[in-house]
């Protein structure tokens, strides 16, 4: 294996809640209400949508607001790992992530391991637009038993929420999480900061029609099932737990020009990573002028 190379897990697809628009001349992110799949292609600009977004789409009467999906891994924090994160948009190389303890920064010198303060207590990272930036793997239908859908966010809400998710249906079907039938959905929200418009954030339920104390049983006879047929779910955890820690940064470098443009726009720091949405954060007094002038139809200075 690689040495400072992370061993991630196979991602066949990418999973969305809004997309990348042209708008005077720039690429920005823009919001949507509904989830989309896509592939890992791109063609003009767009991604190619996967042969499972037609799928899942005609099995609703509406949007698309719910994914069925299960997880690879029994461990909460392999399915989705979330950091504080700072790149550079000249290369797209990720410069600082941090867990809000400590951090690896790379630098003249290499790479050191410094005290992480969470964004809002760093210099550091308040000039360079550091936020929380969230990985989960899903699988989604059965072609591929070990590969995965991949859903990037940098949304507080969606992060707070799917890490809570994760550890409570681990702990309430007791170390089940791989086993159980579960979906993403898709939820609204308003807030002062988003001056009461709606946001989206993807949260994490049992699937429409069952209930937990189902989803468990069911959960429960997969593992019989899988222990039966020789499936090693504890050596699944430890191989992908060794692959992450065999590098300092998880996106490899053929993926960071794309996420720093979709998620990590310079023009738009308050944009979130979930198709231009809002994020958590407040608006500066600026924000507030602006809005205002642009709702009693003027400009602010």
């Amino acid at each position: 294996m690689l040495k400072g190379l992370a061993i991630t897990p196979p991602v066949i697809g990418r999973i969305s809640i809004g997309r990348l628009v042209e708008k005077a001349g720039k690429r920005l992110p823009e919001k949507d209400d509904q989830f989309t799949l896509t592939t890992q292609v791109q063609q003009r600009g767009e991604w190619v949508l996967h042969p499972l977004n037609e799928t899942l789409r005609k099995a609703t009467s509406g949007k698309l607001r719910a994914i069925p999906v299960r997880f690879l891994f029994n461990d909460p924090g392999l399915n989705l790992r979330a950091e504080y994160s700072l790149f550079d948009h000249g290369t797209g190389r990720p410069v600082c992530v941090g867990n809000g303890e400590t951090c690896r920064r790379a630098g003249d010198a290499g790479i050191e391991e410094l005290p992480c303060p969470s964004p809002d207590g760093c210099a550091f990272g308040r000039a360079g637009n550091c936020k929380p930036y969230g990985r989960l793997n899903v699988a989604i239908g059965d072609e591929d038993e070990l590969g995965s859908f991949i859903f990037r966010t940098t949304s507080y809400n969606s992060i707070r929420t799917l890490a809570a998710r994760l550890h409570y249906f681990s702990a309430v079907s007791g170390n089940l999480l791989a086993c159980l039938q579960l979906e993403l959905k898709l939820r609204g929200k308003s807030t002062t900061q988003s001056y009461r418009t709606p946001i989206y954030y993807v949260d994490l339920a049992v699937r429409s029609g069952s209930t937990l104390e189902d989803s468990i049983v069911q959960a429960q006879e997969l593992d019989a099932r899988r222990q039966a047929a020789g499936f090693n779910q504890a050596a699944l955890d430890a191989a992908a737990r060794a692959g992450f820690a065999n590098g300092a940064f998880e996106d490899s470098p053929d993926e960071r020009a794309a996420v720093v443009e979709e998620f990590y726009p310079e023009d738009t720091a308050r944009s979130d990573a979930e198709g231009g949405g809002t994020t958590d954060t407040p608006p500066t007094l600026r924000d507030k002028l602006e809005r205002k002038a642009v709702l009693l139809g003027g400009k602010a200075a």
